[in-house]
């Protein structure tokens, strides 16, 4: 099992993340989005995400303050 370094302590494969990604499930889709854009290496983000799923997502993430603040602030950079 190849299970993405910012998902330690789940067993979850790369296929399993795109496929949470992509599904219609939006309480697993934050939950996902969240753990990657809080945990993983910015370059390892996009290859996960899309800055427009990102945006459309981000209104209902639950961000920890200090990532929250770095996202609102390259967001309103990008926008």
């Amino acid at each position: 099992m190849n299970t993405p370094y910012f998902l330690w302590d789940y067993d979850l494969t790369e296929k399993d993340v795109v496929k949470i990604l992509h599904s219609k499930n939006q309480e697993e889709k934050s939950w996902i989005t969240t753990r990657i854009l809080e945990s993983a290496k910015y370059e390892d983000i996009w290859r996960f995400l899309t800055l427009q799923q990102v945006k459309e997502i981000y209104p209902s993430l639950k961000l920890k303050k200090p990532v929250k603040d770095a996202w609102d602030y390259a967001l309103s950079i990008w926008n």
